[in-house]
């Protein structure tokens, strides 16, 4: 019946009961069937004919471990080169971060690493940055540009993201991110850099399929919402999905703009209004929330999260992983962020790592859930509940994965 069974098992499915939004989906004592890479039967092992052996080629034991979904980290700029780490080093000297700026650091100093660096050596450090991730249970990716600011640095970090998911294997989407800074080079001719990106640099990227979405950073330091509704009609000529770095350090209405485009998230958003939460709800963009930013920027605001809930509008969590605010290697420090800092729920914060950042990155269909039809991508955890994912930090429990039904066992 099935390829491989895996029996002997506690669930967090992490699929509601119907008519309700929130939810482990505790299955106890529990089994997996897995044909062709996806979950082929799920549900108490008692509901299984005996002998198991009967069923599967391979019948695993999970020894009473606790499983999830994969774990899903919706929010990255695992792509570049170089370490910003003197910078935070002199900002807790009490360098000012302008100051920093105008010495030539800040994005600027990432941008001419990357430019100075070969693809095949930020395709390593890429590399170790997700395989760090992978190791504590994180099954799926997102990889954002945006530390290029040209069209062939740009090209070459949608490459290292090309290279990783044909290469080796990694679920990942690809985010160009062009508009995330203004390059030195086009100083004061912010409208000139949005017209090389939407007649030049982004057609040329998707002509080249390097490119799965399209994301903005619209903030008084990036680009206004004016320009970014430019960026967004490109992408949206040429049939690809939006998403938004929004509400980060100001309220210029950058999430409501996301939503007139049914953006799949809008995320930061620590200055948020309610006029935005409702446009995100009708159009079903997800809030994905950054804890690491804001935890590493020392940041006072927080974004809404009562207000989101009251609406209904999709929490994810993610790394944000990047040299300059949140070089963070580990989701599942962020789930404890989440908790201790935003006041999220341990299960709101599993949820914003599974099903919710599926939906984030629009693989809600086939990811974030433990249901028949869907991918075979789970985490086994040395645990006693789910909630022990968020209260913990500092210790990884993950004793392997699966992920298209396939089992990679962590050693140590």
């Amino acid at each position: 019946m099935f390829d491989t069974l895996w029996k002997n098992l506690h669930i967090a499915t992490m699929l509601p009961a119907a008519g309700q939004d929130t939810g482990y989906g505790i299955i106890n004592n529990a089994a997996v069937g897995i044909k062709d890479g996806r979950i082929a039967w799920i549900g108490a092992a008692q509901e299984l004919a005996l002998p198991h052996e009967n069923l599967a080629e391979y019948v695993l034991d999970g020894e009473g471990k606790w499983v999830t979904p994969g774990l899903i980290d919706c929010h990255t700029h695992l792509a570049y080169a170089g370490s910003r780490a003197q910078e935070f080093e002199q900002r807790l000297e009490g360098v000012s971060y302008e100051d920093i700026a105008r010495a030539g650091g800040g994005i600027a100093s990432t941008v001419r690493s990357v430019r100075e660096t070969s693809e095949d050596k930020i395709f390593d450090q890429t590399l170790f940055r997700l395989l760090t991730l992978f190791r504590q249970g994180v099954t799926s990716f997102e990889i954002k540009s945006g530390y290029g600011l040209d069209l062939e640095s740009e090209r070459k970090l949608l490459r290292v993201a090309t290279r990783l998911r044909d290469d080796y294997g990694f679920r990942l989407q690809r985010t160009f991110l062009g508009a995330h800074a203004l390059p030195s080079e086009y100083k004061d001719r912010a409208d000139d850099y949005i017209d090389l990106i939407c007649e030049t640099m982004l057609p040329t990227l998707a002509a080249e399929g390097l490119v799965d979405t399209v994301d903005a950073f619209c903030e008084h330091i990036a680009f206004s919402a004016g320009q970014v509704q430019r960026v967004f009609d490109k992408a949206r000529a040429l049939n690809l999905p939006v998403k938004l770095h929004a509400e980060q350090l100001s309220n210029l209405h950058g999430a409501r703009l996301a939503a007139q485009y049914q953006a799949l998230s809008a995320d930061h958003l620590e200055y948020l209004d309610e006029d935005g939460i409702k446009a995100m709800k009708d159009s079903g963009t997800v809030a994905v929330l950054l804890p690491g930013a804001f935890y590493f920027l020392r940041e006072k605001q927080l974004p809404p999260v009562d207000l989101l809930r009251r609406h209904g509008v999709p929490m994810a969590i993610a790394t944000d992983h990047n040299p300059g605010t949140s070089p963070c290697l580990s989701l599942l420090l962020m789930l404890n962020m989440a908790c201790t800092l935003f006041r999220l729920t341990p299960e709101e914060a599993l949820a914003g790592a599974t099903r919710n950042a599926a939906r984030a990155l629009g693989w809600q269909d086939n990811l974030g859930t433990l249901e028949i039809g869907k991918a075979a991508d789970f985490v086994l955890w040395d645990i006693s509940h789910p909630r022990d994912l968020c209260y913990v930090f500092g210790h990884n429990p993950a004793i392997g994965v699966v992920k298209d039904g396939e089992w990679h066992g962590f050693a140590g």
